[in-house]
């Protein structure tokens, strides 16, 4: 297995940052509980919602008909579409912005090497109207990703879509549609096989917010060229690593745990802040994966708990100049995660002038890769000078080994979490009563109830309307 990760866990504690740091007593005090959370999510494995957990060893044969497919859509299309939301959108994005140039769709067709790429995650009417503005449907694939067939997002998103597809190709349509959902039971698969449509099959036990390495996320991937059995083999590796229950050589384990502490003591929210672009978008991958597996308000035992931390999406520069304010000298209530990169894939060199203007000139003979670092270093140390809780994950280069690394370490890291807190990591009961209200206001049918219920509810007080 090579390193290709390094974790930092040095400024969460109280030798490097002060009294707000986390001590050695207060770690030894968590633990037992640190250790029974890692025996739960590994007898656990495979089981229940937790069959993501065997998806880095039993998506290989999968992987071999999901390149040949993208092999496939490559050669005959010049647009790919991901028709999707949450965890079916933020997977494939973030490993796109990754693994790919990050003008990618700017780029002349020879030099991408692979069809346009979008990922339509709402249903912002514009938003539908102008990716119609700027793709050819007759040119263009379309997969569509919904476990159940039920999501109202992805589903209005498909019939627009298929709709168009027939006035234009007819009896040809189907040929622009792949469907990536349940094998057995949904909407989706019932659509799919009526209509002839090519698909992939989202294994049980893998909600959408850790599907990225199943079809959900492999297929996108492949179609834009990634190696995704490298992926594979970097999430394969972290999960090897982190069988241990020993902290000082789990990462994941070690992480949940000061992390724990954290939000015992008050630090409810945890900001990712990369210092690559490229890695931008992981930031929102890990808002859905933090927010909705820790965010419950009752635990294994009904415990009102309303447990969770609030994760925000930062990036290094950028938010040095709108965000570091609030970090280093606001409340003491965050965790900042820094993403680093050692080894950028171009290198851009700040060229000699203005030899008499020291404030600039001081740049020059240098690299625009040592100054996103530098700033990186000098944000550590001045968030750790603060006495501010901070960790820094480094990547030693951003490609598909590394982030398949990186990807299930969170995961991992979300799943001892939520053990930790005795909750369920895996349900999402607020989300689903937003999901049966809308129902109910369209009038689906078997929500009479749900509707009388909003019907009934308290109205809004005109004198608050301005």
């Amino acid at each position: 297995m090579k390193k290709v990760l390094t974790f930092d866990f040095n400024n969460m504690m109280s030798g490097m940052i002060g009294k707000d740091g986390i001590t050695q007593q207060q770690i030894d005090s968590q633990l037992a509980n640190a250790q029974k959370a890692h025996a739960k999510v590994t007898a656990e494995a495979g089981q229940g919602w937790q069959g993501w957990m065997d998806l880095p060893y039993n998506q290989d044969k999968i992987a071999d008909d999901i390149i040949a497919c993208a092999n496939g859509v490559r050669e005959k299309f010049d647009t790919f579409v991901v028709l999707g939301i949450g965890g079916s959108a933020l997977g494939p994005s973030a490993v796109f912005n990754a693994l790919r140039h990050l003008r990618y769709n700017d780029l002349p067709k020879e030099k991408r090497g692979g069809p346009k790429f979008y990922v339509e995650d709402n249903v912002d009417p514009e938003r539908m109207a102008s990716l119609l503005d700027v793709i050819d449907v007759e040119k263009t694939m379309f997969n569509v990703i919904t476990k159940s067939g039920a999501t109202s997002e992805t589903m209005a998103q498909f019939l627009i879509i298929y709709d168009l597809l027939k006035q234009k190709l007819g009896d040809k349509a189907n040929q622009h549609i792949i469907a990536t959902t349940d094998q057995n039971k949904g909407n989706l698969i019932k659509i799919a096989k009526q209509e002839g449509f090519p698909t992939f099959y989202i294994p049980d036990g893998v909600g959408g917010r850790f599907s990225e390495f199943c079809p959900v996320g492999l297929l996108p991937a492949a179609v834009l060229g990634i190696d995704i059995k490298l992926m594979l083999q970097g999430a394969k590796d972290m999960d090897q690593m982190c069988r241990t229950d020993d902290i000082a050589k789990n990462p994941a384990l070690f992480a949940s745990l000061l992390m724990h502490v954290a939000m015992e003591t008050g630090h409810n929210i945890s900001v990712m802040m990369p210092y690559a672009d490229s890695l931008r978008l992981i930031s929102d991958w890990y808002c859905q994966l933090w927010a909705e597996s820790l965010g419950k308000s009752v635990d294994y035992d009904g415990k009102l708990v309303y447990a969770g931390q609030t994760p925000v999406k930062a990036l290094g520069v950028t938010d040095q100049h709108s965000q570091v304010q609030l970090y280093t000298e606001g409340p003491f209530d965050k965790v900042i995660i820094l993403l680093a990169v050692n080894n950028f894939r171009a290198t851009v060199d700040i060229p000699h002038g203005f030899a008499d203007i020291p404030d600039v000139n001081f740049l020059c003979g240098s690299t625009m890769n040592k100054l996103i670092n530098t700033e990186m270093e000098a944000t550590e140390y001045a968030l750790t000078k603060a006495g501010r809780l901070n960790m820094r994950i480094t990547l030693d280069s951003v490609d598909e080994y590394s982030l398949g690394q990186l990807l299930y370490f969170f995961m991992l890291h979300t799943a001892y979490s939520g053990a930790m807190l005795n909750i369920n990591t895996y349900n999402q009961p607020g989300v689903e009563e937003g999901k049966k209200a809308t129902y109910a206001m369209f009038g689906k049918q078997g929500y009479e109830a749900k509707k009388q219920e909003l019907d009934s509810a308290p109205k809004k007080d005109q004198k608050y309307i301005i």
